[in-house]
C-alpha cells in the first residue's frame, strides 16, 4: 500500500509542477508578451483569463495596461531673463506598443528612468527659452482684481505675456511624445507641479517686493501728510476768521456800550451849569488817578488848576 503511494506521488507530482508551469492567468489590468529563450514568440495576450504555454521553455512577461503617473525630481533651471527658478513636474503616461516597450526597455523601472531623461531635457529646453513672466502665468488677458486705493499706484498691473504657461507644456509634451513613441510609450500630459525661486536668488526677489512695498507706504504717507498739512491750514484759516469775527463783535458790543454810557453821563450831567462842572471835576479826577502814582514827580505853577485843587484839599469850608 505504501508503495502504491509512493509511486502515485512520484508520478503526481511532476505533473502538478508541469501543469503549474504551463498554465498561467492574464489579469484584466495587464497585458502579456511571451519569450522564449529571451526573445517573443506568438502575439501579445490581452485578453483576462487562464492561458497555456510551453512549461519550463516559454516564460511570461506581464506588462502594465493601466495609465500610470511619472513624478519627476524637482530640478533648478534658467530662464531666459537668469533667473534660476526650481521646476517641479509630472506626467501621465501608458504602453501603447508593448512589444516595442518590451524590445526597449523591459520593464517600468527602465522606463521611468527614461521618462526622466527625456522629460527632463525637454522640460529644462522650454524654460530656458521663455521669461520667467510666461511660465508662471496662464490668461494672457486677465485683468487683477485691485483695491480703488491702489488704483493710481503702480501695483497689481501684469505684464503682458505671449504664450504663457499652458502653451509651454503643450510645447514640452509635443517635443516629448515624438521620443517616446520610439519606445512604445503614449505621452498622455506633462504638467508643472510646482515652480519656485532658487533659494540664492529668493532672498533678492523678496528684498525687492519689500522695496517696492516700501515706496507705496511712503507715497501714502506723503499724500497723507500734505492732507494733514491742508486739514491745519483750513483750521487755521477758520479759527483766524472766527476770531476776527469774534473781535468784530466785540468792538461794536463795546462802541455801543460806550456810546449808551455816553448818553446816560451826558443826559446826567447836563441838566444844569453846577451838574456840567461836577461833571468836569469827576473826569478831571479820574484823568489824574491814571497818569499819576507814587513815583510820579509833579512840577506845577500856582496858576494849574490841579496844584489849585490839591491846595483846596484840606481847607476848611
Amino acid at each position: 500500500m505504501n508503495r502504491f503511494i509512493y509511486i502515485a506521488l512520484a508520478v503526481l507530482f511532476p505533473l502538478l509542477i508541469v501543469a503549474y508551469e504551463a498554465f498561467y492567468t492574464v489579469n484584466e489590468t495587464e497585458q502579456v508578451i511571451m519569450t522564449q529563450f529571451g526573445k517573443p514568440v506568438g502575439g501579445i495576450v490581452n485578453e483576462a483569463g487562464l492561458k497555456l504555454k510551453i512549461p519550463f521553455i516559454q516564460k511570461v512577461n506581464r506588462i502594465e495596461k493601466r495609465i500610470l503617473l511619472w513624478d519627476g525630481y524637482a530640478n533648478d533651471m534658467p530662464t531666459k531673463d537668469k533667473l534660476y527658478i526650481t521646476v517641479d513636474t509630472f506626467g501621465r503616461w501608458r504602453i501603447k506598443d508593448p512589444l516595442q516597450y518590451f524590445l526597449r526597455l523591459r520593464d517600468e523601472r527602465s522606463a521611468q528612468s527614461r521618462l526622466e531623461d527625456i522629460l527632463g531635457s525637454e522640460t529644462r529646453n522650454a524654460v530656458a527659452k521663455h521669461e520667467l513672466i510666461e511660465i508662471v502665468r496662464t490668461t494672457k488677458d486677465r485683468t487683477p482684481a485691485v483695491d480703488p486705493l491702489l488704483a493710481e499706484a503702480d501695483v497689481g498691473k501684469l505684464l503682458p505675456i505671449k504664450r504663457g504657461r499652458r502653451q509651454i507644456e503643450e510645447d514640452i509634451f509635443s517635443a516629448a511624445s515624438v521620443k517616446l513613441a520610439e519606445f512604445g510609450i503614449e505621452l498622455l500630459d506633462i504638467r508643472f507641479k510646482r515652480i519656485n525661486y532658487n533659494e540664492s536668488v529668493r532672498q533678492k526677489i523678496y528684498a525687492r517686493m519689500i522695496s517696492e512695498r516700501q515706496q507705496i507706504a511712503e507715497r501714502f504717507r506723503s499724500e497723507g501728510a500734505g492732507e494733514a498739512a491742508k486739514i491745519i491750514g483750513d483750521k487755521e484759516k477758520d479759527l483766524q476768521r472766527i476770531e476776527s469775527e469774534a473781535y468784530r463783535e466785540v468792538q461794536t458790543i463795546q462802541g455801543m456800550a460806550d456810546a449808551k454810557a455816553t448818553e446816560i453821563y451826558a443826559a446826567a450831567y447836563n441838566q444844569n451849569k453846577s451838574s456840567r462842572e461836577l461833571y468836569d471835576f469827576v473826569k478831571t479826577l479820574e484823568t489824574y488817578k491814571q497818569v499819576i502814582d507814587p513815583s510820579t514827580t509833579l512840577v506845577l505853577t500856582t496858576e494849574s488848576e490841579l496844584y489849585q485843587l490839591l491846595n483846596g484839599v484840606g481847607q476848611q469850608p
